[in-house]
């Protein structure tokens, strides 16, 4: 379970560093940019202790997965991009395919 509560605090980073690219402007403002590489820093460096644990597919589809699902309501609330109900039913696609691969992909140790 510790792999998870891990892989959970990698999404956090990666939602932050991923939120900040707007307001770095290019990396053309400190500290925006400052935000944007710890928080793929960080994303990179505790994705790499849970593919130890964890298969990188299943990890991965978790944390693209909902990283993306977080984002677009991070931008929906702190940058007012409403998404469109095609995006959102994109989304929830992810999201399902997230749930599917955990569920029944092969490499998932049940």
């Amino acid at each position: 379970m510790g792999a998870y509560i891990l892989l959970g605090l990698a999404i956090v980073a990666e939602v932050i560093g991923t939120s900040a690219l707007k307001a770095a402007d290019g990396l053309t403002k400190l500290v925006p940019s400052l935000i944007v590489f710890a928080g793929y820093g960080a994303a990179i460096l505790l994705l790499l202790q849970v593919v130890r644990v964890i298969p990188v597919g299943i990890a991965y589809a978790i944390w693209s997965g909902l990283g993306t699902a977080l984002i677009v309501a991070v931008a929906a609330i702190v940058y007012r991009q409403v998404p469109s109900w095609a995006e959102l039913a994109g989304v929830g696609l992810i999201i399902a395919g997230v749930v599917v691969i955990n569920l029944f992909g092969d490499s998932h140790a049940h």
